[in-house]
């Protein structure tokens, strides 16, 4: 699941955008960063407990050798869990942002024990033009496996897609993701600036019938955002996330 509650907001049509969730999203968007961030998110599919995420993320960006980050995730409960530890690094050079990422995920289910896996990632973006930006994102490259039992592995996801600023205060987004044992699914979304550090967002995916909604709010250093999907059969679902930007000399 891509991370993030503006991306939540967008319908996960997030493969174009930089920041700091960029570093599980797209890890080429964390070349943008000047200045360390950190963040954390908690999200809840469905209202099911046993569906809860928890993530933090940080990224430190270096004047001359490119932007490294770190993102911890988690999720489930005692019957069936999933953590994370990633590292990733990406560098920009001029229009173009290139970013690669490791993550090590375990899996457990109760009674059956746990698994581990590492994955490699590759991403980049790039503005198009001014104000029509690119971004591709490779998920798992290497097809880790988690069992032998039934060839097993962790899920091969591509995505790529585009977004638009047809005028300041509004942003268009849609993105294609393929993952290789499923049909594709065509996520798009739209950020409107209402005010200055008030935006709206909405988003709709076709795999899922899933319409999402959410906001956000700048204050000094902190970002806070919301996101509400909701699903016809599922239900409804929740994201909450907080960034803070340390303050250091601009590059």
């Amino acid at each position: 699941m891509p991370f993030g509650a503006r991306a939540a907001g967008l319908a996960n049509a997030s493969v174009t955008h930089p920041g700091l969730w960029a570093l599980q999203n797209n890890v080429a968007g964390i070349a943008s960063l000047t200045k360390p961030q950190v963040g954390v998110q908690t999200s809840n599919q469905f209202g099911i407990r046993a569906f809860n995420t928890v993530a933090l993320h940080s990224v430190y960006p270096t004047t001359r050798y490119g932007n490294y980050g770190i993102s911890i995730s988690s999720f489930g409960d005692d019957l069936y869990s999933q953590q994370h530890i990633g590292f990733g690094a990406a560098h920009k050079l001029g229009q173009f942002s290139l970013g690669a990422k490791a993550d090590v995920w375990q899996v457990a289910v109760q009674g059956y024990g746990s698994r581990k896996a590492v994955t490699l990632s590759i991403g980049g973006q790039a503005e198009i033009i001014p104000d029509l930006y690119f971004g591709v994102h490779a998920f798992n490259l290497n097809q880790a496996k988690l069992s032998s039992f039934e060839d097993e592995r962790l899920p091969t996801i591509l995505k790529a897609g585009l977004a638009y600023r047809p005028y300041k205060k509004l942003l268009l987004a849609a993105e294609t993701e393929k993952q290789i044992e499923f049909d594709a699914d065509f996520k798009a979304g739209l950020e409107y600036m209402l005010l200055e550090k008030l935006p709206l967002r909405s988003g709709f995916s076709t795999q899922t019938n899933q319409l999402t909604f959410g906001t956000g709010f700048t204050a000094r250093q902190l970002q806070i955002d919301y996101a509400f999907s909701s699903a016809t059969l599922p239900g409804n679902s929740h994201h909450l996330s907080l960034v803070y930007t340390f303050r250091t000399p601009e590059r």
